[in-house]
């Protein structure tokens, strides 16, 4: 463990989680930390090339206050050793399934980039573990992204991205480049869900994006027009990096949003029927 990161887990530690441990997912060695209390759960699901440790640190602080918080770094990602599996969004939700269940209670499930994609996958297949999802630059097909330069080895970036990788991975910074070739392949190839799919979503989503975010805004919008009682929050003068852009902004429309009543109530509702809350 860096001196870095093993300053921030004393310190969330301290705050939110019980313990940064290791536990097997689907019999693979998977890094993860765990609730500090029982009660009311979020559980954090990182981005692509990413980890657990961004989210903690930007989001965690916050919501620990009213949430007890779980997060664990995915297979290839941050302290989780990779496999010579491609990577895949249904594998990915299948590795968030089998931490839901460990955890034994409905969830608030947060995912960011990939990790939005994934639980979007989750909310479809185990709705009876969730009780709300939060989307953050979430996109359910990959032809809904913007044209951009894929990120490769060969990136002018990549040897500063391989450094950092092989700070915390163990694999090492040969294996950076085996994950950046999935990475790629994996985003120009899915997810390959359709719209007539999200409307078989059934636990409250809020869909959060920046104006200037990976997925078209038509892309968005039409994901926010698909899902049944869903919310859709575009914040102004953002990337696909709106939650460290906008902290501040995106910690007041998640908070609304998972302590809130489903539907909200509005002034002069006019898409969504007036009725009830439920959780």
């Amino acid at each position: 463990m860096d001196p870095d990161y093993a300053v921030m887990s004393r310190s969330l530690v301290a705050r939110t989680i019980s313990k940064v441990t290791r536990i097997l997912l689907n019999e693979h060695p998977t890094w993860a930390a765990l609730p500090k209390k029982k009660g009311k759960t979020v559980v954090l699901l990182h981005g692509g090339l990413s980890s657990s440790e961004s989210l903690l640190r930007v989001l965690g602080p916050r919501l620990s206050k009213h949430f007890a918080l779980a997060a664990f770094d995915r297979r290839g990602h941050g302290r989780t050793a990779d496999t010579d599996a491609p990577f895949s969004y249904e594998a990915m939700a299948d590795e968030t399934i089998a931490f839901l269940e460990l955890l034994k209670r409905r969830v608030y499930l947060i995912g960011s980039s990939d990790g939005a994609n994934v639980a979007l996958l989750v909310a479809l297949r185990r709705p009876d573990l969730l009780k709300r999802i939060v989307l953050v630059g979430a996109n359910y097909h990959h032809e809904g992204l913007v044209a951009t330069i894929d990120f490769t080895p060969e990136s002018p970036g990549f040897p500063e991205f391989s450094e950092k990788y092989a700070t915390h991975s163990p694999d090492g910074v040969e294996h950076a480049a085996v994950v950046v070739r999935k990475f790629v392949k994996l985003v120009t190839e899915q997810p390959t869900l359709r719209v007539h799919d999200l409307k078989s979503v059934s636990v409250p989503v809020l869909i959060m994006c920046g104006d200037d975010d990976v997925a078209t805004l038509e892309h968005t919008v039409s994901m926010y027009n698909a899902i049944p009682e869903s919310q859709l929050a575009v914040l102004p003068g953002a990337s696909h990096a709106v939650l460290k852009e906008k902290t501040k902004a995106c910690l007041l429309l998640i908070e609304e949003f998972l302590r809130g009543p489903i539907p909200p109530v509005t002034q002069s509702p006019l898409r969504r029927a007036t009725k009830n809350s439920k959780e």
